[in-house]
């Protein structure tokens, strides 16, 4: 258990906020390229796109929490 302040998570969630901003910005560029898919395949790309940021969220909080990735 962490007993003094660290700046991890001030770091952190500016890094999270900066990296999902970057994330969306590149999915909105590559979006010029998904909509001439058909609909179906669209479909699949965003869901897929939507639940990809957060596979390394859990690593990422850990790091904040304990300094560590594991």
């Amino acid at each position: 258990m962490r007993t003094e302040p660290t700046l991890r998570i001030p770091l952190g969630i500016l890094l999270l906020l900066a990296g999902l901003g970057a994330y969306a910005l590149g999915v909105a560029w590559a979006s010029q390229w998904i909509e001439l898919l058909p609909v179906s395949a669209q479909t699949v790309i965003y869901i897929v796109l939507g639940v990809a940021w957060l596979l390394p969220l859990r690593r990422f909080l850990i790091w904040m929490e304990t300094g560590r990735f594991r």
